[in-house]
């Protein structure tokens, strides 16, 4: 599916190609992208653990956790992108397994909108992972996780501005000849199934620090995913990711994670770090305070800021576009918000696990 989503104004005396329709084609031009191969994306990838890597499953000290992340990209034009996606796991079956192992479950949705909810495409997902300890200690681990998901994708053409609709006095209703057989007033709407995959390790070498590498891939089946009868397949998507917590001393520590993904032609590479401060002293239930940092590959600089209490993390960032498109942009990437609260037992047995 090739197609341009252009918009151009008419004016008494001639046609205006300004900065505001040159940033809505290329938000057709990523929609294209889109629905051909890639998939939505957080900056802080380190903070939405079941869209990263299934086997990230129940991989926490606690009774449960849940996380919520929201995004919105390139705010200079007006619902671009807006992501938004919750989960929730936990650990079961703890008298049954081996001491030290970790059996986790987990259900996960996403929402994601394109070109002012012109397409829209909504996952819900159910994970399934098994870590194995490697030692009596449990501080380094392997695991596996799967996921399945069922999507739905819908596209509402009465949102699109075809070229072919610009007549001498202006616009015309009606829509283009390529979508010829769209409902132009429902749409038209794709569900498929899909399934993914992933290991991860962790590990430490004092049980205060951690460190973790994972591969994770999604769409191993490539669905169908086009609106058309042609056959367009999602392509599966590899990612490989790695980070590590480490304490420099009582009161400061230092968090940092990478993370490079690979889909058809495209890729992306972020990686950065952040550092802890805790604020009340307390080594039991600490407040801590996060800065820090990461970088999206020739794309974009990604300051962060976090807060945790009581189990309760919420972190906050925003792209600073350093490509070609912050002309376009005005430097305005993106804003996002992440949120993680994990339930601690009574007495737990402070196992070192991946920190988000």
């Amino acid at each position: 599916m090739n197609f341009l989503i252009q918009i151009i104004i008419f004016t008494r005396s001639h046609y205006q190609i300004t900065m505001r329709i040159i940033l809505n084609l290329l938000v057709g031009i990523l929609l294209t992208a889109a629905v051909q191969a890639q998939d939505p994306h957080f900056s802080q990838f380190f903070a939405s653990p079941l869209t990263l890597n299934p086997a990230f499953t129940g991989k926490f000290d606690g009774v449960w956790r849940l996380a919520a992340n929201h995004r919105d990209q390139w705010p200079s034009i007006p619902k671009a992108y807006v992501t938004t996606s919750a989960s929730v796991d936990f650990p079961i079956l703890k008298k049954s397994i081996p001491e030290g192992d970790i059996f986790g479950v987990g259900i996960s949705g996403v929402s994601d909108a394109s070109a002012n909810n012109a397409l829209k495409l909504n996952y819900g997902s159910v994970s399934l992972s098994y870590h194995k300890a490697l030692d009596d200690d449990s501080y380094n681990t392997i695991g596996a996780g799967f996921q399945a998901t069922y999507a739905s994708m819908g596209l509402d053409i009465t949102k699109l501005t075809f070229e072919d609709e610009l007549q001498q006095n202006g616009f015309a209703p009606g829509t283009s000849g390529e979508y010829l057989g769209v409902n132009p007033l429902t749409g038209k709407n794709r569900n498929y199934f899909e399934m993914n995959a992933g290991v991860l390790y962790s590990g430490s070498s004092n049980g205060e620090n951690n460190y973790y590498v994972g591969v994770s891939l999604y769409h191993l089946n490539r669905p169908k995913v086009s609106f058309k009868d042609k056959n367009w397949y999602l392509s599966s998507r590899a990612t490989i990711h790695g980070g590590g917590s480490f304490p420099l001393s009582e009161t400061i520590g230092l968090h940092v994670s990478v993370i490079e993904q690979l889909q058809n032609k495209a890729s992306e590479t972020v990686l950065g770090a952040a550092f802890s401060f805790n604020a009340n002293g307390d080594q039991d239930n600490p407040t801590n305070v996060y800065i820090g940092s990461w970088m999206r590959v020739n794309d974009a600089i990604i300051p962060y800021f976090g807060l945790e209490f009581n189990g309760l993390r919420i972190g906050a960032s925003y792209d600073v576009n350093t490509s070609d498109l912050k002309a376009a942009t005005g430097n305005r990437g993106g804003s996002e918000f992440s949120i993680i609260y994990i339930k601690k037992p009574q007495e737990t047995k402070g196992i070192p696990c991946p920190r988000f």
